[in-house]
């Protein structure tokens, strides 16, 4: 049997337009949004009506989007349509993880004016819903298959996650580009990761050699982490950092090799994205 995802106790949207919420009331919003996206903006009006307002259900929205993204002229859109909708039906965790990472982004991204934002346009959350799929295909044993979504996901998203790994919930991917996580590193709950972050191993030596981020972690801009290391609960590695040793929980590390700097006093980084480092 497949390993199902564990879900996180559900993230608090504080969305700009809609006002403190749970996960389950982001549909409702990514539906009043596209709306008004499609009233406002003819050019994308087609878009929101396939994708979000012709759909009645957001595991419906979530399927129309991935085989659009995902299918190409070695796929047709059919066949992988099929492929995700067979695998959202017979997990509806994924579904629920999807909507508890749309809420995360409304959360922590001020960049967001909606939930149709981050659903249409932002591609660290597709690629990530797209390896929510790889990776149940994977742990039912479709490696093949699931290797193809992996190959799609970097192809088109610039991320490259293995599909062995699994991955929390309530994760933001910022931006998105550049992501490389391993094979055997994992992810925990309400994760926030930047651009052109590496989960990676060192040497070519099989077994368990990836890096394991725990909850609340905040990955900056640029950061490697090597090896089979653990990424403590709530810590913090600054941008353009390489850690080559475990992360003790709650501490901020940064530098060429990384070292802690200073400790984090006000919870999960991740939560508040907060990306400063001490002052010396």
């Amino acid at each position: 049997m497949p390993q199902r995802q564990t879900l996180p106790t559900p993230v608090t949207v504080l969305s700009r337009d809609r006002g403190p919420g749970a996960p389950a009331d982001v549909w409702a919003a990514l539906v009043d949004h596209a709306g008004r996206i499609a009233r406002g903006e003819p050019l994308l009006a087609p878009l929101a009506r396939r994708w979000v307002l012709g759909k009645p259900d957001f595991a419906a929205a979530l399927g129309a989007m991935l085989a659009d993204k995902v299918s190409g002229d070695m796929a047709p859109r059919d066949t992988v349509a099929e492929v995700i909708a067979e695998t959202l039906l017979a997990d509806p965790v994924i579904t629920a993880a999807t909507l508890t990472d749309l809420a995360a982004i409304l959360d922590r991204d001020p960049a967001v004016k909606g939930a149709a934002h981050p659903f249409l346009f932002f591609k660290g959350f597709q690629a990530l819903q797209v390896h929510r799929i790889a990776h149940h295909l994977w742990q039912a044993g479709r490696h093949d298959a699931a290797l193809f979504f992996q190959s799609r996901a970097a192809e088109v998203f610039a991320v490259d996650i293995h599909p062995a790994a699994p991955l929390g919930t309530g994760v933001m991917l910022d931006h998105g580009t550049g992501l490389v996580v391993g094979e055997t590193a994992s992810i925990g709950n309400n994760v926030s990761i930047l651009q052109k972050v590496t989960l990676g191993g060192t040497g070519k030596t099989g077994g368990d050699r990836h890096p394991k981020v725990r909850d609340g972690v905040l990955l900056s801009a640029g950061a490697t982490i090597l090896g089979n290391i653990e990424i403590g609960r709530n810590a913090k590695v600054g941008a353009g950092s390489v850690v080559l040793h475990d992360v003790p929980a709650y501490a901020t590390v940064a530098g060429v090799p990384a070292k802690v700097v200073g400790w984090c006093k006000q919870g999960a980084p991740a939560l508040s994205m907060d990306h400063d480092l001490p002052e010396e």
